[in-house]
């Protein structure tokens, strides 16, 4: 009996191994197998391997963001970043703050402006209580670039300093006297990497012009 835990451990580094090495010797056959593994690192795993090798389609990663286990869902998220096909909104709202994080993070990826996404991503960048949801959703924002959002992304200037940082960045795309006064703000933040992005965010600027 107490064999059986660590030989499942062992079957499961084997099958996790194999889907790995499937991604780098073009074994689709095992990677396709792998996805569908009764273990979520395993299924976690052959989704990095057939993304590597072309084989990943849009319909396994739908099912894959639908998956019971988060780490299934995380890295399905992360993957969905190269797939502007693949629908995300469910992914935004997932009960897991670390598959949510990446989610808006792909979402910027995909430089998306539907309506329902830049909403969820405006909820989340003023209201997730994990500072790092907030911290990606500010940085989608900036990356689409929708002028709706720009209230949202400037109050995220009086965050958490990662935010705070993270959002004089997504200012970037915006122009007008409220942007410009949330620049001079953080030129003096207490927080040095704000000000170094606010710094660097008005050379640029400067530069353009």
């Amino acid at each position: 009996m107490t064999d059986a835990p660590r030989n499942r451990d062992v079957d499961v580094a084997v099958a996790r191994r194999a889907a790995a090495v499937a991604g780098h010797t073009g074994d689709v056959e095992v990677a396709l197998h792998a996805v569908t593994h009764d273990d979520p690192g395993v299924r976690a795993t052959a989704l990095g391997a057939l993304e590597r090798l072309g084989q990943l389609t849009d319909e396994l990663l739908a099912q894959a963001l639908g998956d019971a286990d988060a780490t299934v869902r995380r890295r399905a998220a992360e993957v969905t970043a190269t797939h502007r096909d693949v629908d995300l909104i469910h992914a935004l709202h997932d009960a897991d703050a670390r598959v949510v994080e990446v989610a808006a993070w792909a979402c910027g990826e995909h430089e998306s402006d539907r309506t329902d996404i830049v909403d969820r991503l405006m909820a989340l960048a003023a209201e997730a209580d994990e500072p790092l949801v907030r911290e990606s959703a500010v940085a989608a924002l900036g990356a689409i670039g929708d002028e709706r959002t720009v209230a949202v992304i400037i109050a995220a200037t009086s965050d958490k300093p990662a935010v705070r940082r993270r959002a004089v960045l997504a200012l970037a795309p915006f122009d007008g006297d409220e942007v410009d006064a949330a620049v001079q703000r953080a030129l003096t933040d207490r927080d040095w990497q704000v000000r170094q992005a606010a710094e660097d965010l008005e050379r640029a600027q400067l530069e353009f012009q």
